[in-house]
C-alpha cells in the first residue's frame, strides 16, 4: 500500500491501516519556518514498514527534523505483542537505554563544568577518591566522556548485587582493561561513574538534578527516570526479566535496574514529542539561535566535535558518537561531523548541524523475546532521510 507523505495543509493526524494491523501516522510539519515543499519521505516509510513486517521490531515511531521543523512523522506496528496486542502510538513512551548517556548525563556533567566545578582533564579521583584504586588514578573526566578510559564495558553481573552503594563499590574497584587514552572501549562504567560525579558535585541525586536542570527547562514533561504507574499503559514493554516478569516501565538495563532505576548510563524514559523538543533545542543552541537548551553554544560545540586523544581514529565528542563502529546510524549521506547516539532497546537519535536536520527512531526491538535487530534499519532510514533532505552532490 502506498503511504502518502505529509502535506502542508494537513492539520490533524491521519492513520492509515496497513497489512497485518500496522499503522503509519503522517503529520504536517510545524508551522514555524515551514517550507513550500514537503520532502518526499516515501523511502523512509517503505523501510519502516518493511522492518515491522520482517520482525526487526514490533513497531516504530520515527521523526525527521529539518529547517527548525518536524517534516515527517511516522508510526508503524505495535507497541506490545503480549499479553495482548496494542497498536503503536505517537505518544508511546520508550526505555531510552544508552541515549541517557548523551541526552542526560553528559549535559549534567557539562553544566557543572561551565560552573567551574572541575576541569575536563582533571583525574576522576580528585572528586571520587575511591576511584584511584586498581590503577585508575590517571583516568580523567574527559576519558570517561569519550570512552577512552580503558575500563571494561560492564559491571560484574555474574554475581548478585543490589543497590547504588554496591554499584559504587564495583565501579570504584574495577580494574582497567588497558591504559587510559590507548583506545576506544565503549563502557557503561564510564557513565555510571559520571553519574556519581554529578551527584557528588551537585549534592543531588542524578534524577533530581536532571529533572530540575535539563528536562524542566526544555519543557520535557513526558521524560523522566522512574516513570509513574499512570504512564504504564503508554510505555512500550521490552522483554521478560530473569524472573519471567515482562519489563514495562522498569529499566531494561540490568545494572541500572539493580541500582534502582537511576544511573548515568541508562534509565531515562521518553517519547517522540519530547525527543524532538530536545533535538531541535540542541541544534538551535549549537547554531547560536534562541533556545531553551541549558548549555552555552560553545559548550555544545565542544561536546559535539571530536575530543578523543590525538591520533585516534575513533571519533567521540563529550557524550556523543561521531565516527566509530557504532556510527552506522549516520547512514551513507550525512557527513562525518554529524553526531548521535543509540540505545540498546532500539532507540537512536542522529543530528546533522550542517543541514539543521535530525533523525529520531524509537523502537522496543527487544519485545517480546529479545530477538529484534534495528542496526540496518537505523542506517537505511538515515540514508533515505538524507537523500530527501540534502542537495545532490555534484
Amino acid at each position: 500500500m502506498h503511504v502518502f507523505p505529509a502535506a502542508p495543509w494537513l492539520k490533524r493526524r491521519h492513520i492509515l491501516m496497513l497489512a497485518g494491523g500496522a499503522t503509519v501516522t503522517a503529520c504536517a510539519p510545524h508551522a514555524r519556518g515551514a517550507h513550500n515543499a514537503t520532502p518526499d519521505m516515501s523511502g523512509v516509510d517503505r523501510r519502516l514498514q518493511q522492518a515491522v513486517a520482517a520482525g526487526e521490531a514490533p513497531g516504530v515511531v520515527c521523526a525527521i527534523g529539518h529547517g527548525q521543523q518536524i517534516v515527517h512523522r511516522a508510526v508503524y506496528g505495535r507497541r506490545a505483542l503480549t499479553p495482548a496486542a496494542e497498536p503503536m502510538t505517537w505518544d508511546t513512551v520508550f526505555d531510552m537505554a544508552s541515549l541517557t548517556k548523551a541526552v542526560i548525563t553528559a549535559p549534567c556533567v557539562m553544566q557543572l563544568w561551565e560552573q567551574g566545578r572541575f576541569g575536563l582533564d582533571d583525574p576522576v579521583s580528585r572528586y571520587l577518591p575511591q576511584f584511584a584504586a586498581t590503577g585508575k588514578s590517571t583516568i580523567t573526566i574527559r576519558h570517561l566522556l569519550t570512552h577512552y578510559s580503558g575500563l571494561p564495558p560492564d559491571l560484574d553481573l555474574e554475581h548478585p548485587w543490589q543497590g547504588r552503594e554496591a554499584a559504587f563499590r564495583l565501579a570504584m574497584g574495577v580494574a582497567p582493561s588497558q591504559p587510559p587514552g590507548r583506545g576506544f572501549i565503549y563502557s557503561d562504567i564510564n557513565f555510571i561513574t559520571l553519574g556519581f560525579v554529578v551527584e557528588k558535585l551537585s549534592g543531588m541525586t542524578l534524577d533530581a538534578y536532571a529533572t530540575r536542570f535539563i528536562l524542566t527547562p526544555l519543557g520535557m514533561r513526558q521524560s523522566r527516570f522512574l516513570p509513574p504507574q499512570t504512564w504504564q499503559p503508554r510505555i512500550a514493554p521490552t522483554q521478560p526479566d530473569e524472573n519471567g516478569h515482562m519489563l514495562r516501565g522498569q529499566v531494561h538495563d540490568p545494572s541500572a535496574r539493580r541500582m534502582g532505576g537511576v544511573a548515568g548510563h541508562a534509565g531515562l524514559f521518553s517519547n517522540a514529542d519530547d525527543m524532538c523538543l530536545y533535538a531541535q533545542a540542541l541544534l538551535d543552541r549549537r547554531a547560536g539561535r534562541p533556545s531553551a537548551y541549558p548549555l552555552q553554544s560553545k559548550t555544545l560545540m565542544l561536546m559535539t566535535t571530536a575530543q578523543q586523544p590525538g591520533g585516534k581514529s575513533d571519533l567521540r565528542g563529550l557524550g556523543w558518537d561521531i565516527s566509530t563502529h557504532y556510527s552506522s546510524v549516520r547512514g551513507d549521506s550525512f557527513p562525518v561531523g554529524s553526531f548521535g547516539h543509540t540505545g540498546f532497546t532500539g532507540t537512536s537519535l542522529w543530528l546533522d548541524p550542517g543541514s539543521d536536520s535530525y533523525v529520531l527512531i524509537l523502537t522496543s526491538r527487544l519485545h517480546p523475546a529479545g530477538r529484534g535487530n534495528v542496526v540496518r534499519l537505523r542506517h537505511d532510514v538515515a540514508t533515505a532521510a538524507a537523500l530527501a533532505l540534502l542537495p545532490p552532490q555534484g
